[in-house]
């Protein structure tokens, strides 16, 4: 099964991949902007949207070479948290195929470990039971969490609940695996060969991925930027959209 894709939009290919649990659909609000200079591809993740019939495997290898099949054969690539991840994969795997690359509140490594900053593997763990229990209401916590700390987490959380199902419900093997994912993954070794620009860019108050993790990722590449959305948490591009804009612009055009 291929994956969904939308397509909209004119201009250079800029293909945009969602985090865990969530869909395309959660760029609706800055995508009738982008696609006034771009062409979006916006893909559901291998059992998340309108793919959620896919029948895995949903590790991280695996996720990158689906989307690549999918993508154009050249373009520009935008990943949010777990979305980033795969796009990162994807860059190692194939770097004549991605331009440029925005990570979005996305580290190479989201778990707490050492020095490196990021979420406590009890609070993973925590999501990864709750979610064999009622993977729904765990669903919701998780949006929480990611709109924690935001001027505008009431109407982050708003939005990203609205759209939760809008495309059908996620597959509980990707939901699982996902969590592993982010709870495994190790991508730091992979930075060092990343020649593409590429720009880490996240929310002040985000409690998912620390601004240091990020900050620390971008001096790790060759070609990488780092910049911060004051007063945004885990989704800048939905608490301070304009802001998110005007960064993503001025480093793709």
């Amino acid at each position: 099964m291929s994956l969904y894709v939308e397509t909209t939009g004119s201009g250079p290919e800029l293909v945009l991949l969602h985090g865990w649990g969530l869909h395309g659909g959660v760029w609706d609000g800055i995508a009738p902007r982008l696609a006034e200079r771009f062409t979006l591809h916006r893909v559901d993740l291998p059992g998340h949207g309108a793919s959620h019939e896919h029948a895995g495997p949903y590790d991280l290898e695996a996720m990158a070479r689906l989307v690549l099949e999918v993508a154009p054969g050249s373009a520009l690539w935008m990943g949010w948290s777990l979305g980033g991840e795969v796009a990162l994969q994807a860059a190692a795997l194939a770097p004549e195929r991605i331009q440029r690359l925005i990570m979005v509140a996305s580290s190479p490594r989201f778990l707490a470990s050492g020095n490196w900053p990021g979420v406590s593997a009890e609070v993973l763990q925590g999501f990864a039971d709750s979610l064999e229990r009622d993977y729904r209401s765990t669903l919701q916590r998780f949006l929480a969490l990611q709109a924690r700390g935001s001027d505008h987490a009431r109407e982050e959380i708003r939005q990203l609940r609205e759209g939760l199902f809008s495309r059908g419900e996620p597959s509980m093997a990707a939901l699982r695996e996902g969590l592993t994912i982010l709870q495994q993954a190790d991508l730091l070794p992979l930075l060092a060969d990343i020649t593409q620009d590429t720009l880490f860019v996240g929310g002040e108050r985000d409690t998912l991925v620390p601004a240091e993790a990020l900050q620390r990722s971008a001096a790790a590449t060759a070609n990488g930027r780092y910049r911060l959305i004051p007063g945004a948490g885990h989704a800048p591009f939905l608490s301070h959209a304009e802001a998110f804009l005007h960064e993503v612009e001025q480093f793709l055009i």
